[in-house]
């Protein structure tokens, strides 16, 4: 995935010609850096979501089974 990541990104740059050579170096050096931790970020970002959805299990619960408005009796 990270290389798709990359390539996509690189292709982009490149059909950027609005781009000045500063702006080129830096966009790079983000590129790569986000490449890099990609593969770090996603797996902890995601057990910060379970941390979440862990500890507001019921809430979540009452919130999808809450009946759509506008079905209840009148």
């Amino acid at each position: 995935m990270a290389s798709c990541f990359f390539n996509q990104w690189v292709v982009f740059f490149l059909a950027d010609e609005d781009m000045d050579s500063q702006q080129r170096f830096y966009s790079t050096i983000v590129l790569v850096v986000a490449t890099i931790l990609w593969p770090i970020i996603v797996p902890l970002a995601y057990l910060e979501l379970l941390k979440f959805h862990k500890k507001h299990k019921n809430i979540i619960d009452l919130l999808i089974n809450v009946s759509e408005p506008g079905s209840y009796d009148e």
